[in-house]
């Protein structure tokens, strides 16, 4: 049997996406977003509980984090689990765990997103571009191959 690393989360970004661009001419961009659960305890409060999350993503995705997210949009996140290791100052191993990101879509209001209306925008590292220039998608058809005939019907299943 085979294994699965996947990640899917819906959470509001906690700051702007830092990006950096290194000498081979790819970019890099990390952000952190916040989940919230609500429930009630024993004694019938309600209670919030945020969990912070560390996004990485690369290249052309990267650039259109930079470019349209900005702390408080809600997004929905797609990717894989990487944990890294490093020495600190003092030596100790120290260990992050991050979200790398396939794909990404801005949720909530257009105008939230530099637009109008209230559909979601794809964001992907390929074959889409997000923006308020990109056709409204929802998150399922963000990963949709774009068709060469405008008003095809296929199903990218």
């Amino acid at each position: 049997m085979s294994s699965l690393n996947k990640v899917m989360l819906i959470g509001h970004l906690g700051k702007d996406p830092e990006v950096r661009h290194l000498e081979n001419g790819a970019s890099v961009a990390n952000f952190t977003i916040a989940t919230t659960e609500t429930y009630t305890d024993k004694e019938g409060k309600r209670t919030d509980k945020t969990e912070w999350h560390n996004v990485v993503v690369w290249r052309k995705l990267a650039e259109i984090a930079e470019k349209y997210l900005t702390k408080g949009k809600l997004v929905y996140i797609e990717g894989k689990l990487r944990t890294r290791s490093w020495d600190d100052k003092e030596g100790n191993k120290r260990y992050t765990t991050e979200i790398f990101a396939d794909t990404f879509t801005m949720l909530g209001k257009r105008d939230d997103n530099q637009g109008g209306g209230s559909q979601s925008q794809p964001a992907q590292g390929g074959s889409q571009q997000a923006g308020p220039e990109s056709a409204p998608a929802t998150a399922a058809t963000s990963k949709a191959t774009s068709s060469s005939s405008e008003g095809d019907d296929d199903l990218p299943f």
